[in-house]
């Protein structure tokens, strides 16, 4: 239950994905495909499932084949279920991730110390949750204390480090996932 593997594939990101990487647009690969725009932009957002036919089309114009594009295909898995692990303390600092898989939202739940030296600037936006404990956070120059259940949001591409300030503190980091554009090129005009 739960198992990605059970359930059908999303070819849509997979498309998508490989189309920007060849920086092509929509109409490039309809022209290409013999397919129209508003189809293949139903199949990269996963709003119509393109027949055995179309996905070879598509395949072509994206200079790949359909099984390629299936093996990047994201699970269809709509309800995914991450058990808690034990509950008992341990020395280390450990890192767990809470959503599997290929998908447009990345969590992970950090228990323990963290390297307070290390800094992290991320393509896309995140919010930190503490969960338990609690942490130091440096950003943009400003040191923020955050205590159990207060929440720090980051725009993509803010610099920042992060420590625990107490010993087994919990924090979840939710953020939109690296393969994502959610962030505009700041460095464009």
């Amino acid at each position: 239950m739960g198992d990605h593997k059970e359930q059908p594939l999303r070819v849509g990101a997979a498309v998508r994905r490989r189309r920007r990487a060849l920086e092509l647009t929509l109409a490039v690969v309809a022209e290409r495909s013999g397919l129209s725009v508003p189809f293949l932009s139903q199949i990269e957002n996963d709003r119509a499932r393109p027949s055995t036919g179309s996905l070879e089309k598509v395949a072509d114009a994206l200079r790949t084949t359909a099984v390629e594009l299936l093996a990047a295909a994201d699970p269809a898995c709509t309800v995914d279920v991450v058990r808690a692990e034990d509950p008992e303390p341990h020395p280390e600092p450990r890192v767990r991730s809470l959503v599997r898989g290929h998908h447009q939202m990345h969590a992970s739940e950090f228990t323990g110390g963290h390297e307070a030296g290390r800094e992290f600037q991320h393509r896309n936006d995140q919010l930190l949750f503490v969960a338990d404990g609690g942490v130091e956070i440096e950003a943009e120059g400003r040191a923020y204390r955050l205590g159990r259940g207060d929440t720090l949001y980051l725009t993509g591409g803010v610099r920042h480090r992060w420590r625990a300030t107490v010993p087994e503190t919990r924090v979840v980091v939710v953020a939109v996932a690296d393969h994502i554009e959610a962030v505009e090129d700041r460095k464009r005009p």
